[in-house]
């Protein structure tokens, strides 16, 4: 980590929004291609950023009756509502908010900026007879509303008429993403939410299909290559045996479709559009890569001060000795894809907007590469190991296990407990840390006491219910004095969900050696962490 960490203060976003937007009950089952009923599948309605996951029997439901939109209410920003047409204010001038009216064929008629106190007739800023549709925006925040015009009326207000600004998209349609372990990823686009949906999913490597009833049909299938769990193999009702057989995933016998904005000597530079937002990661792919070949994935999360460019276009330094953490030297016959997903400008990480970034990465690289979807690895240093702790909390189903260098419990976002695609899960995760004892920018005891114990809690052998225990009584063996490491294998889990965990008397860096001098330098023959890690993946 290059700069010292600053404190991430939380940004609220202030202001009130009532409207009546459409509502709709969306509901549905899940179940795989015998009929069982798919638990814990996460569904997501996409534009709409919505997240569940089903439950024992499969079901899952989204409700929105077009009611108040939750947002913290400031004397700052004001107040705004809107009932039967009737738009009302209290804004200050110094955060005024945007209305823009549009006709059903989505010209924008009227733009209009409002602040101080007072109401607005929706009804009455158009001239002719009909439905229009009305947006209001806050800050970030936006709301529109449906409102019918009954005759004719003098408008007042300055706006350009019957301009083609802007085309107003359909508010009931999305589409609709299921995630499940073992399964390939099910997209269905939906024309109507107010619908019930009957999901089919395919074993990894098979064509999923979907079907729908009640309000409309909603078919839906994504190619994929054949493959299924191999005979004999153990299963579970959540992850996989130890040395199991590759689920290749659906880009297996293609070629990827994504477009590079660039190249460089280890690498291609890539973009995908997530929540609005152009993000940006880049490929290293092996120079013997075969699109009939499951290969390993792993993700790289840069630290603060850093970028992921740094991880394919850099000279060394004692963040980057070689490519993605010293894995890549390491991968000799070719087996894994490596990614570098680009946080922030600032080399920061925000919250839950970087969760479903890393989530919609994953799956556009298993729609485009031949990937073994139970062989997802995800590592990180200092910021980038808190980010990648992050994701352990949530991601569990998509990611076999992490390595973490360095991290620690503040300046980021850890998801809360839910039932939503990005709440943290009471789900396990092969993880592994390694952490300098003198360390005084990530502290190693809050590392030891905070996050270590957070995923012991999931981490213990199963009990006869079938539900993951508490391991976190057990404590690591560490190294004493100044030279040397300690990696610590706990003994209490469960071992498709290995603990590991490494100390050395070191300070803030994860090329940890064993000599006693600080200044010993950052040659990939100084530091043991990339051959321990190696090693860790490579078990699964």
């Amino acid at each position: 980590m290059k700069n010292q960490i600053s404190k991430i203060l939380p940004v609220l976003l202030a202001g009130a929004l009532s409207a009546s937007a459409w509502a709709y009950t969306l509901s549905g089952t899940v179940k795989d291609e015998a009929g069982t009923p798919v638990q814990g599948a996460a569904v997501t309605l996409v534009k709409h950023q919505k997240s569940t996951l089903t439950d024992a029997q499969g079901f899952f439901t989204f409700v929105d009756d077009g009611g108040i939109i939750g947002l913290t209410a400031t004397k700052s920003v004001g107040y705004i509502s809107i009932k039967d047409g009737i738009l009302q204010f209290s804004q200050s001038s110094g955060t005024p908010a945007q209305v823009r009216i549009f006709d059903m064929m989505g010209n924008q008629i009227v733009h209009k900026t409002i602040s101080g106190t007072g109401s607005i007739d929706l009804r009455h800023e158009v001239k002719a007879q009909g439905s229009y549709f009305a947006r209001v925006r806050v800050g970030n925040a936006e709301q529109s509303v449906k409102f019918s015009a009954e005759g004719t009326y003098n408008s007042a207000i300055s706006g350009k008429s019957g301009s083609a600004l802007f085309r107003f998209a359909n508010q009931n349609a999305d589409d609709l993403k299921v995630v499940a372990t073992g399964f390939d990823t099910l997209s269905v686009h939906l024309t109507n939410l107010d619908t019930v949906v009957a999901l089919t999913l395919k074993k990894a490597g098979t064509t999923p299909v979907a079907t729908s009833s009640s309000s409309g049909t909603n078919p839906a299938s994504s190619p994929a290559s054949s493959s299924d769990v191999g005979s004999g193999e153990q299963t579970f009702a959540f992850g996989y045996a130890l040395k199991n057989n590759p689920r290749p995933s659906a880009g297996c016998g293609k070629n990827s479709t994504l477009n590079s904005t660039g190249s460089v000597e280890n690498g291609k530079k890539y973009q995908i559009n997530v929540g609005g937002k152009n993000r940006t990661f880049f490929i290293t792919t092996p120079s013997n890569y075969d699109n009939s070949k499951p290969h390993k994935l792993l993700i790289a999360n840069h630290c603060m001060g850093s970028k992921a460019e740094d991880f394919v276009h850099h000279n060394p330094d004692y963040d980057h000795p070689t490519p993605y953490y010293g894995q890549q030297k390491l991968d000799k016959n070719g087996d894994y894809i490596f990614v570098a997903p680009q946080g922030n400008d600032n080399g920061t990480w925000n919250g839950k907007e970087d969760h479903q970034f890393v989530d919609e990465m994953i799956t556009a690289m298993f729609d485009n590469y031949c990937i073994d979807t139970t062989r997802v690895f995800a590592t990180g240093f200092s910021f980038g190991a808190m980010f990648t702790n992050s994701l352990a909390q949530d991601l569990q189903e998509r990611l076999r296990a992490v390595a973490v260098y360095a991290t620690a419990d503040y300046n980021i976002w850890l998801p809360s407990a839910g039932s939503g695609r990005y709440d943290a899960k009471d789900l396990p995760i092969a993880w592994m840390g390694v952490h300098g004892k003198n360390d005084q920018t990530c502290s190693y005891n809050t590392a030891k006491t905070s996050a270590l114990p957070r995923i012991l809690k999931r981490n213990g052998k199963a009990g006869a219910d079938g539900k993951f225990t508490d391991a976190s009584s057990e404590k690591p063996t560490e190294v004493q004095g100044n030279t040397g490491h300690v990696c610590y294998d706990f003994t209490t889990v469960d071992e498709r969900f290995p603990v590991k965990w490494c100390s050395w008397p070191g300070a803030h860096q994860w090329t940890a050696h064993d000599t006693g001098n600080m200044n010993v330098g950052y040659g990939w023959e100084n530091t043991w962490v990339p051959e321990e890690v190696h090693k860790f993946f490579e078990q699964f």
